[in-house]
């Protein structure tokens, strides 16, 4: 395999999975000799870093709306780039520490589920409208 070529690679987003980013991750890592930097501090530090660059792009916004209607594409890409990296770090720190973030993710939304369960959000949202 060529340098850089499982970056380069076309790649269906659809298709992807968090077990191949991190696989992507690591391979980027290895090939540049960055484990040696890719401690748990290090890599949430780096992570916190890039969600203050990702709160920037919303700082003097405002509300924004879903969608993003009135945003340049130029402002669409940059924050998608922003949201990949934290992204990218998130997967990275998560597999670096030995935690699968898929079956994380899975059980905390059960967790939130029994929490918060949807009988009672409905219940809120029908009280708010007859105040």
């Amino acid at each position: 395999m060529g340098e850089g070529k499982e970056i380069n690679e076309e790649v269906n987003a659809e298709d992807i999975s968090l077990k191949d980013l991190s696989k992507k991750l690591d391979e980027f890592a290895r090939a540049r000799d960055w484990e040696k930097y890719h401690s748990p501090r290090n890599l949430l530090l780096a992570m916190v870093g890039e969600v203050g660059e990702l709160s920037e792009i919303f700082q003097w916004k405002g509300e924004v709306e879903k969608g993003l209607a009135n945003w340049e594409e130029s402002e669409k890409e940059h924050l998608g780039e922003e949201l990949s990296d934290v992204l990218l770090y998130l997967i990275r720190l998560a597999d670096i520490c030995g935690i699968d973030l898929a079956d994380a993710a899975i059980k905390k939304i059960v967790k939130n589920s029994i929490k918060y369960p949807a009988t009672k959000d409905v219940l809120r949202e029908e009280n708010l409208l007859f105040l």
